[in-house]
C-alpha cells in the first residue's frame, strides 16, 4: 500500500455502520398521484398497491395516497387486502383483490369488506354460491381478458355471462375491467387490438362502471380511460414508457455507505469470477449494500452509482457489496453513495439490469433503513 492509498483509507474499523438507507418521499408519490389525476381528468385514479406498494410499504403509501383523495386501491392476494383494510379502517376506501374469489376465501373477503376480482366462470359461480348462502349480493368485479392471456374471463366467456343475466343475479358487479399488456409502448398495435376487444364487451354491462389502462395506458389517450384508470409503477417513480419521464417525480432513494477505498493493478480481476478483468490501474469505492439491498446484479458493468458528485460505473454486485470506480474523485470513507434516487433512475437502474422498473422496486429490501418522508 502506497502512502497515498493508507492516507485515504480508513483506521480500524472502517466506516461505523455498513448499513444501507433507503428514504421514501410520499409528497412525491402525492405529486405523482396528483399528475396522473391531471392527466386524466374527469375519471378516478385509482392506486394499485400490491406487492406490499411495490415494496415501498402498502400502508404507508395507502394512507398518503388516501389523503390525497383516492379510494379505490388494487391489491394481488387476499392477506395483502385484510392488511390494508386493517391499515386503512374505515376510510371509505374500496380494497379490490385481483386474485379474486380463490377457493374458501368468501368469509375472509367479506370480513374485510374486499371486493374480489372475478377471473374465471369457476369463480362466478363460487362468488354466487357465497352471496346465496349469506343471503346479501356480494359487491365484485369482473376481469376481463383481452388478450394478456393471463388472468381474467375470455371474451366468450363473458359475453355467455352477460347473455344469461341471471347468472349474477345475486352478485352486485360494479366494475368490469382488463388489463393492457403493451401500454408502455404507444406504437404497438396490441393496444388498439385490445382496446377493440374491451370497446365492444363493456356495454353488455351497462350497469358497471369500465377500467382499463394502467400507468402506461393512462397516457395513451382519452378512449383508453374509460371511468377509472389504474396506475401502478409510475405512483413510484417509474416513467409510463418504461423510461424516465420529467413529469413523475422520484420517490425512491437507496443510499450506501463507503466502506473502503482501494486501487487495482491492471490485469486483476475484479470480484468473482473472470468476467471482469481491468485494463489499467483503477481507483475502486466498496459501498456497503449488494444484491441482498436490491442493487440487480445484472446491472454491473452498465449502472451506475452517483458518488462525489458525478456518476459512477457500477463494476461488480455481491451480496452484501458494491464495487464502483471511482477516478480520481476525492471520495471519504463513510460517505453516502446514491443507488437508486435523483441522480440514479429506477428506469435506468432497470434498463441496465434488463429488467423492468416493478422488479427494482419490489426487490428493495428490509435490510436497509427506512426513512419516510410527508408521512
Amino acid at each position: 500500500m502506497t502512502a497515498a492509498e493508507a492516507a485515504e483509507r480508513p483506521a480500524a474499523g472502517g466506516a461505523a455502520s455498513a448499513r444501507a438507507r433507503l428514504t421514501i418521499d410520499l409528497d412525491a408519490l402525492a405529486a405523482n398521484y396528483r399528475t396522473l389525476r391531471e392527466v386524466a381528468a374527469g375519471v378516478e385514479v385509482a392506486a394499485v398497491v400490491k406487492s406490499d406498494g411495490y415494496g415501498l410499504g402498502a400502508a404507508q403509501v395507502a394512507r398518503r395516497l388516501r389523503r390525497e383523495g383516492a379510494r379505490s386501491f388494487f391489491v394481488a392476494r387476499l392477506e395483502e387486502g385484510e392488511a390494508l383494510r386493517t391499515a386503512l379502517g374505515d376510510q371509505g376506501a374500496d380494497i379490490y383483490v385481483l386474485d379474486g374469489m380463490v377457493v374458501g376465501a368468501g368469509r375472509r373477503l367479506a370480513a374485510a369488506r374486499l371486493i374480489p376480482v372475478l377471473n374465471t366462470v369457476p369463480q362466478v359461480e363460487a362468488a354466487v354460491a357465497f352471496a346465496a348462502g349469506s343471503g346479501a349480493p356480494l359487491p365484485c368485479a369482473l376481469h376481463i381478458d383481452t388478450g394478456m392471456n393471463r388472468q381474467g374471463l375470455a371474451v366468450e366467456e363473458a359475453c355467455a355471462i352477460a347473455a344469461a343475466p341471471g347468472r349474477l343475479a345475486r352478485l352486485d358487479v360494479g366494475l368490469v375491467m382488463s388489463h393492457l399488456g403493451s401500454a408502455h409502448d404507444p406504437s404497438d398495435p396490441r393496444n388498439g387490438e385490445q382496446l377493440a376487444r374491451f370497446s365492444a364487451v363493456r356495454p353488455l354491462f351497462p350497469e358497471a362502471r369500465a377500467s382499463f389502462a394502467n400507468s402506461g395506458g393512462t397516457f395513451l389517450g382519452p378512449e383508453y380511460r374509460f371511468d377509472m384508470v389504474r396506475p401502478g409503477v409510475s405512483l413510484y417513480g417509474g416513467g409510463p414508457e418504461e423510461r424516465p419521464d420529467p413529469a413523475i417525480a422520484t420517490v425512491v432513494r437507496l443510499e450506501a455507505p463507503v466502506l473502503d477505498i482501494r486501487r487495482v493493478a491492471a490485469g486483476e480481476h475484479l470480484g468473482y469470477g473472470s468476467g471482469l478483468v481491468l485494463q489499467s490501474p483503477t481507483r475502486v469505492a466498496l459501498l456497503g449494500a449488494g444484491y441482498t439491498d436490491g442493487i440487480i446484479r445484472a446491472a454491473r458493468q452498465q449502472g451506475y452509482a452517483w458518488l462525489a458528485g458525478a456518476r459512477r460505473r457500477l463494476l461488480a454486485v455481491t451480496m452484501d457489496l458494491t464495487i464502483v470506480e471511482a477516478g480520481d474523485a476525492p471520495v471519504q470513507v463513510g460517505e453516502m453513495a446514491e443507488l437508486l434516487g435523483p441522480n440514479v433512475l429506477l428506469d435506468d437502474l432497470a434498463q441496465a439490469a434488463g429488467t423492468v422498473a416493478h422488479e427494482v422496486l419490489v426487490r428493495l429490501s428490509p435490510r436497509a433503513e427506512r426513512i419516510y418522508l410527508g408521512g
